[in-house]
């Protein structure tokens, strides 16, 4: 499973998001709701924001990537909004860097 991580390939890119979306949909609807994505980043942060702080970002996350305006996020507005952000450069392993620790 971890493999899916080590390669920067077109197809390899869409199984890391699709991966990554599979985290945050806790319910397995199809969707990250508002509150899927606050459990999953409150497993996250810990302590580190209290919970008024943390419904804050996550509203604001899914008030800029929610495009159709339906309280939740699919598949294709989690890859947009992934795409627009360098966080998919921070789901690769460079194993040649990894090797040489």
């Amino acid at each position: 499973a971890l493999s899916i991580f080590c390669a920067n390939d077109a197809e390899e890119k869409e199984a890391k998001i699709k991966f990554a979306f599979r985290i945050y949909d806790v319910n397995n609807d199809g969707y990250i709701s508002n509150g899927d994505l606050f459990r999953i980043l409150k497993i996250m942060v810990g302590d580190n924001l209290n919970d008024t702080q943390l419904q804050q970002l996550v509203d604001r996350t899914v008030l800029q990537a929610d495009k159709d305006k339906d309280g939740k996020l699919s598949f294709n507005e989690f890859q947009t909004f992934i795409a627009g952000s360098d966080i998919e450069s921070k789901l690769v392993i460079d194993l040649a860097a990894a090797n040489q620790m």
